[in-house]
């Protein structure tokens, strides 16, 4: 009779008992304590890979207790404190020490700890991902109109369908889902993302898990983190250019020739991701090196365009990387935190065309967003154009320049200070001035303040700027 120790991953991605029910049928399976230790310590922190595991060790029983399998348990179990500072890393050692002392074959799908028990002398049984032929049960809520699936236990299903600012909530069936239900279709998503190759767990942490599975980004959360058992998966249903776009050839030309720190503002739902994976394809095809920064990953784009998360969970550390890299174009999506303002900044000072996404209700808020976070002379040179999105559609378009002048509605010429001029792009109109009077910061919408004559034509009082003098 064949024997083999399975890795923890081959456990919590449903490889095993898919083997153990077709090629290794009759064989001996020898699971380490170990691993039985480091699954349930995740499944008690409420991570899905930890609820996955043990549901594959609960099937490998039943195989076992229907004499298609011999099951049993080897090595020391782990205490919970070392289970709390172990890693997959420290587990993969015992397991192959394990397989050693059995005289067994190694099971894995980590490409890694296949080559590393080679190098020990271990017999190895290694299964690359592939892409996974069966649809999940997930996305048969799904047809070509749907933006978004929502699943809650004791909730019917619910679906938006449409496009971008123009959808629907949609009940897909009058039964409640039970809890049971979720579990198995969670289970079922992550073993699918964790054996595919166009699958991988963006994070997963106490109550909570992101997963990438081709182009749907699914959250998975349960009870503490939220009041009851919940998946919400996204999907992108329009792929556009930016041809599509009913963008003047003026626009055009700027974003083709001289926009450097571009904002893509609108609120949630808008279709700024859409545009902004527009923008991303544009400048790949005029020939730009482009990367993208994004936690989760969910942009939709060409493969000659590197997609980059949170490196060890910091996008700063991936900033680092990418000044390096020297990318012509960076797509970051999204800016929220004080952090992401700066480190867009960073990036967009050292020579870096940047383009940022950011939720904002008006294009001027995207701009103010900015106030604080970056200081008031560098937001210029940081962002020169500002494109808002609603309904999918380019609603409004600013361009930023430093100037030197007295504000609209003073008089004395010993009150010219620096400012920000925030101009309609489309006709050089001013439409804001931005500048410090005293310790507050003003933000002065001149479309209030000018008589209707004064909106018709472009006021120039002073000369451009580039820095605070």
């Amino acid at each position: 009779m064949a024997k083999y120790v399975p890795g923890a991953n081959i456990v919590i991605n449903g490889f095993l008992t898919r083997l153990v029910e077709g090629e290794l049928a009759g064989s001996e399976i020898v699971v380490a304590n170990a691993v039985v230790a480091q699954i349930e310590h995740q499944a008690k922190l409420g991570k899905d890979s930890g609820l996955s595991g043990l549901a594959e060790l609960r099937r490998l029983q039943e195989l076992a207790e229907q004499g298609k399998i011999k099951l049993s348990f080897a090595g020391e179990r782990p205490s919970v404190e070392q289970m709390a500072g172990a890693d997959f890393g420290t587990i993969d050692a015992v397991v192959r020490e394990i397989a050693r002392a059995q005289g067994a074959a190694l099971l894995t799908s980590n490409v890694v700890m296949a080559e590393v028990a080679r190098i020990e002398g271990l017999g190895v049984k290694y299964f690359e991902p592939s892409r996974v032929e069966e649809k999940p049960r997930l996305l048969r809520y799904f047809d070509k109109n749907t933006m978004s699936v929502h699943l809650k236990a004791r909730v019917r299903p619910m679906a938006k369908v449409g496009s971008p600012g123009k959808f629907k909530v949609q009940v897909l069936d009058e039964r409640p889902l039970e809890e049971a239900e979720l579990r198995g279709i969670a289970r079922e998503i992550l073993e699918f993302a964790t054996r595919d190759p166009d699958g991988f767990i963006e994070f997963e942490r106490e109550g909570a898990s992101m997963i990438q599975f081709r182009e749907y980004r699914i959250a998975i959360t349960r009870p503490p983190f939220s009041d009851g058992f919940e998946i919400t998966a996204v999907r992108p249903i329009v792929w556009v250019r930016l041809e599509d776009y009913r963008l003047s050839e003026k626009l055009k030309e700027r974003l083709r020739e001289s926009a450097e720190g571009v904002i893509i503002a609108g609120p949630p739902g808008a279709g700024k991701t859409t545009f902004a994976q527009a923008l991303a394809e544009f400048y790949h095809l005029q020939g730009k090196i482009v990367k993208t920064m994004e936690s989760p990953r969910d942009l939709q784009v060409s493969d000659e365009i590197t997609q980059y998360t949170a490196l060890e969970g910091d996008m700063a550390k991936t900033a680092d990387l990418l000044l390096l890299v020297r990318p012509d174009y960076t797509i970051y999506d999204e800016l929220r935190k004080t952090s992401d303002f700066q480190i867009f900044a960073d990036m967009r000072l050292a020579g870096v065309g940047m383009v940022g996404v950011v939720h904002s209700t008006r294009a001027i808020d995207a701009v103010q967003r900015l106030i604080g976070r970056v200081e008031l002379g560098m937001i210029p040179m940081v962002v020169d154009t500002v494109i808002f999105i609603k309904d999918g559609e380019i609603r409004q378009v600013y361009s930023l320049r430093s100037m030197v002048k007295v504000p609209y509605g003073m008089r004395e010429a010993d009150l010219a200070r620096p400012l920000i001029e925030v101009l309609d792009f489309e006709t050089s109109e001013p439409r804001y001035e931005i500048y410090t009077f005293g310790e507050q910061v003003v933000v002065s919408d001149l479309r209030k303040q000018m008589r209707p004559r004064e909106q018709m034509r472009p006021r120039f009082r002073g000369k451009p700027s580039r820095r605070w003098r």
